[in-house]
């Protein structure tokens, strides 16, 4: 098994834990907007507790949540400034550690229905643009479709970064593993694959459904002998349904304890995960937990 590197846990949960400006539909941009230091503490909280990988906090800079207007006055400085404050908590680390650009959904998550092609290429391309100087890795997070995954890598088809894409999982733990747009994980895979990627990740999932998307995963790996990095970082929610207003109300959570969340790792490790991490829920002590484990290993 490949060592496992040890990806942050979520920005925006871990804002509203530490007492940072948060509300709807602003989500983790508002921390951005009125009291940024609150972002540089939540990127720390998780350096210390041992994460390897931190990611911008850019997630929120997009129309869906800043509102067209904001966002035309100031999405892509806001991103910009996301992207300072990662690469400054990353300097000043102890360890080594990477920062990740995020491209998030641009229209929405978890809504494959609300995806255009030519208006979302602007706005990935924008984020693109605001954090390229600053990251020194790319996640595109929380993918719903082939198709959306397929407009990202146009915009990051000429960077020489390592890009990794994380696609965001139906929570039915009973049939078989699909996105969020009802295409199978294994068409989805086989569709990146033929992008410049250094990984495939699952994200902002319930971590019950992860396991049978890594085990495809790594099956159509093995089958085409590549040796591309399996990522997961789950979530805490209950399960999302299908129409899920993202950005009108705050997910309900469920308690999730570290110890639990280091049981479904060490499976996801089994079958070939080798960059972990958590999503919305998964705090600082979650990513301690995964870290402790990691040093008996």
């Amino acid at each position: 098994m490949k060592k496992v590197t040890i990806l942050d846990g979520g920005i925006g949960r871990e804002l509203k834990r530490i007492g940072a400006p948060f509300s709807q539909p602003l989500w983790s941009a508002q921390a951005l907007i009125d009291a940024p230091h609150f972002v540089a503490q939540a990127h720390q909280n998780f350096i210390d507790a041992g994460a390897n990988i931190i990611t911008v906090n850019s997630y929120a800079c997009v129309p869906f949540h800043l509102g067209e207007e904001l966002y035309q006055q100031q999405g892509e400085k806001l991103a910009e400034q996301a992207a300072i404050i990662a690469k400054e908590s990353a300097q000043s680390a102890n360890q080594k550690v990477l920062v990740a650009g995020s491209l998030p959904p641009p229209l929405g998550s978890y809504r494959p229905d609300l995806f255009e092609a030519q208006q979302a290429n602007s706005i990935l391309s924008t984020l693109f643009s605001a954090q390229d100087k600053y990251v020194d890795i790319w996640l595109a997070e929380t993918i719903s479709s082939i198709e959306e995954a397929k407009a990202i890598a146009q915009v990051l088809k000429d960077t020489p970064k390592p890009c990794y894409y994380a696609f965001t999982l139906n929570d039915d733990t009973k049939g078989p593993a699909q996105l969020r747009s009802g295409e199978l994980v294994a068409d989805a895979v086989e569709a990146v694959l033929t992008e410049a990627v250094a990984g495939v990740f699952f994200n902002c999932s319930i971590p019950e459904v992860m396991a049978q998307a890594i085990k495809i995963t790594a099956d159509i790996l093995e089958e085409k002998k590549l040796t591309i990095d399996i990522g997961v970082f789950a979530n805490s929610f209950t399960p999302i349904s299908q129409g899920h207003e993202a950005n009108l109300t705050t997910q309900s959570s469920r308690d999730l304890t570290p110890e639990e969340y280091l049981t479904f790792a060490k499976k996801w490790q089994c079958l070939g995960a080798n960059i972990i991490g958590g999503c919305c829920g998964i705090e600082p002590s979650h990513i301690k937990a995964l870290s402790e484990w990691l040093k008996t290993t």
